[in-house]
């Protein structure tokens, strides 16, 4: 079964299942929801753990064995399997295959995994894994939901703040979960029970943001030139390969190109999201992204990812002079803006 991450303590109160699967590439999340099962799985008796990581010279034999192996005590076992990479391979299928159609009463099992890509969640052993036991997908929370996530975070600790004070730390930590949960504690260490202030919120919470390059398409799509900016100078400081934030600015580019294109002709944009397999929030922010830039704009805009092509490689560009990174940085400010 499925199961949403704030419905698991719900569940622990009533069950527990042999075995859990946790797929998520929210790191935090992930390891607070493993600690809930953990937790009700020691005050349920299962005292003894074995922690198995599936590496280069992993054998599956091993999470065989330790499905069939008892306690000398004849304690319950707790049995972790991590496999970081979400891939386990053919032998590793056909292993977690065969472990969840033949789970020991007597274990519980946590499967942990990264956010599985669309090919590899339609996998067998994947469908077993679900049938067999509870399936927790713990999706990333997108910066239009952190200030939220912060505001319960700090609630949870009888703190609270104004949207100004949410939207800074927000600013701060994009992207890095883990340390907003560890400057939310920072406030709660550092300050009483009741409202903070904004002086409070500025002069505690670092700037400890991770700009991840595949987010740029957000702030150009919604429009946000100052979270694109911020962003773009954080990928700069963070030492980003630059073709690499271009092609991510260009492949954005060449699929509103097409989008625009073929609602120019007449099509649905609908069966064009379709075509394209285009969904989830960036969906969303297309049908706005495409109103507000014309045609005109993107086969320009286009024009001059080539001339910074051209800056990457050392080579003059007639549209731009400088720096290559200023250069991108004025083309997606040309997109959040539409002109």
């Amino acid at each position: 079964m499925q199961l949403r991450l704030d419905a698991l303590e719900t569940h622990l109160a009533k069950s527990l299942s042999p075995l859990y699967v946790i797929a998520s590439d929210e790191h935090l999340l992930a390891l607070e929801a493993a600690d809930k099962i953990r937790k009700t799985a020691r005050a349920n008796g299962y005292t003894e753990r074995d922690v198995l990581v599936v590496e280069r010279s992993f054998k599956w034999g091993e999470l065989l064995a330790a499905n069939q192996s008892q306690s000398l005590f004849g304690d319950k076992k707790l049995i972790e399997l991590r496999i970081p990479t979400g891939k386990p391979g053919k032998d590793g299928g056909q292993a977690l295959q065969e472990y969840a159609a033949n789970l020991n009463p007597d274990n519980l099992t946590i499967i942990s995994l990264p956010k599985l890509d669309w090919a590899t969640a339609k996998a067998a052993w994947v469908g077993t894994l679900q049938q067999a036991g509870v399936y927790i997908d713990i999706p990333l929370v997108e910066r239009a939901h952190l200030p939220g996530w912060i505001g319960n975070r700090l609630a949870a600790q009888q703190q609270s703040a104004d949207r100004q004070c949410m939207d800074f730390i927000a600013d701060r930590v994009e992207g890095n979960l883990l340390a907003a949960h560890q400057e939310i504690q920072k406030l709660g260490l550092l300050y009483p029970t009741g409202k903070l202030t904004f002086e409070q919120v500025h002069d505690a919470v670092l700037n400890v943001a991770r700009y991840d390059v595949f987010k740029l398409n957000e702030a150009m799509l919604s429009g946000d030139a100052a979270r694109l900016m911020r962003m773009m100078d954080g990928l700069k400081g963070e030492g980003e390969a630059l073709p690499l934030v271009l092609w991510a600015v260009a492949e954005e580019v060449r699929t509103l190109l097409k989008l625009k294109s073929g609602v120019t002709q007449g099509k649905q944009l609908g069966m064009l999201l379709k075509e394209y397999r285009i969904w989830g929030p960036r969906e969303k922010l297309m049908e706005p992204a495409l109103r507000r830039i014309s045609l005109s704009t993107l086969q320009t805009a286009l024009q001059e990812a080539a001339q910074i092509d051209k800056m990457v490689k050392g080579l003059r560009a007639k549209a731009f002079s400088g720096d290559a990174w200023d250069a991108l940085s004025q083309l997606g400010l040309k997109l959040a803006r539409g002109y």
